[in-house]
């Protein structure tokens, strides 16, 4: 099981939201490049970036952050964050972004979804963003009234292969990963499943490794690396062993 480390941009900095606020954002790094580079060296398999200005200006805002990244590394990048179009879509491929998420579009242009499925495959990503079950569009400030089971259900028809499941309430808080929805998730659509949200210890990275024969294949962790409360090269090392 992989332990992927998150880059979330905002203002061209890195930073993290506090159960997706904008408005609480904590300053990690003014150098997400340095930062990407630290992650690769500490043993990362592949790298989690979101563009939080693009998950809601609904187009992506920290390109040049992106394509530093994505130019300074050569492990695989996956990003996220106002991508609602192909054409944005080819854009970020052709930076050399290896996997692309889609969330707010998943919901609101499925058409795209299957586009894109059929011409990228398993390059394209469900993010999916949940508080109470229910999914959370717009950069998490729109409840979309769907369920996140239907919705992940829907996208399986459409061509996904791989889901980015991530409780809302509990990111950032650093209060441990849904464990049982995110099980259910990987049991009920079969799909592989990437945790997220509120990981916080080598506790949190055990319990998502006991649910890894149900397709969960990784787990995402961002405040807890930054603020020092998990150990990255440490928890890399514990999922390698299994």
């Amino acid at each position: 099981m992989m332990v992927i480390p998150a880059i979330d941009l905002k203002d061209g900095k890195c930073v993290r939201l506090y159960k997706g606020r904008m408005d609480e954002a904590t300053v990690y790094s003014d150098d997400p490049v340095q930062t990407a580079k630290r992650w690769e060296q500490l043993g990362a398999e592949l790298l989690h970036v979101v563009d939080l200005n693009g998950a809601f200006a609904g187009s992506p805002q920290n390109e040049d952050a992106i394509r530093g990244i994505v130019s300074a590394l050569s492990i695989p990048v996956q990003v996220g964050g106002g991508i609602r179009d192909m054409e944005t879509i080819k854009r970020l491929i052709d930076l050399g972004v290896d996997r692309l998420i889609l969330g707010t579009a998943a919901v609101k242009n499925p058409a795209l979804v299957a586009v894109a499925c059929a011409v990228y495959g398993e390059r394209i990503v469900l993010g999916l963003d949940a508080k109470d079950g229910m999914v959370a569009v717009e950069g998490w400030d729109e409840d979309s009234g769907v369920e996140a089971l239907q919705l992940a259900l829907e996208m399986k028809e459409l061509g996904v292969e791989r889901i980015i499941f991530t409780d809302t309430s509990l990111d950032g808080t650093m209060e441990g990963c849904n464990i049982e929805s995110t099980r259910e998730l990987a049991e009920k659509t079969g799909l592989k499943v990437i945790a997220s949200g509120g990981v916080a210890s080598m506790d949190d990275i055990k319990k998502v490794m006991e649910i890894e024969p149900y397709g969960v294949e990784g787990v995402i962790t961002g405040k807890a690396i930054y603020s020092g409360k998990l150990d990255f090269a440490k928890a890399v090392l514990l999922a390698r062993k299994g």
